[in-house]
């Protein structure tokens, strides 16, 4: 890690290492503009503390399934820390219907749940963290 300005910043590759993501990644993130790069005196490009922490929000949405243009709006939206009421009702409708398919995808999981034995479901409850157990209950009971 090199230090320069009031922060620490990173060449690319030691980006890449503490976020754990590939070069390229961070490459291709750069070309379409969810991540800015500076460069060096030396022409390298560099990336700041906020860079890793944008990155690592990338990452998360990526896992949740986000589509890269929701990405970049909504790293926006944290920067400039408010949001128009446009954007609000959005990001529920967004949410809303994210809850409508995981809603769906449970209904579709629960007939093979029903078909476990004992045995079968004390695994499957001891493999699941307590939160997910919990959840899962809580939407089960919900959804009855």
């Amino acid at each position: 890690m090199s230090r320069w300005y009031d922060g620490a910043v990173y060449r690319i590759g030691e980006l890449a290492e503490r976020a754990m993501v590939s070069k390229r990644t961070i490459d291709y993130y750069t070309s379409i503009g969810l991540l800015k790069a500076d460069r060096s005196e030396s022409n390298y490009r560099i990336y700041t503390d906020e860079s890793l922490h944008d990155l690592k929000f990338i990452e998360e949405c990526k896992s949740l399934h986000y589509p890269l243009d929701e990405i970049k709006r909504k790293l926006e939206i944290r920067k400039e820390g408010s949001i128009q009421a446009s954007e609000v009702e959005k990001h529920v409708c967004t949410l809303t219907q994210q809850m409508l398919k995981l809603h769906n995808d449970l209904f579709d999981i629960i007939p093979f749940m029903e078909k476990l034995d004992e045995k079968q479901k004390e695994t499957l409850t001891n493999n699941l963290s307590l939160l997910r157990t919990a959840l899962l209950k809580s939407l089960l009971k919900v959804s009855s």
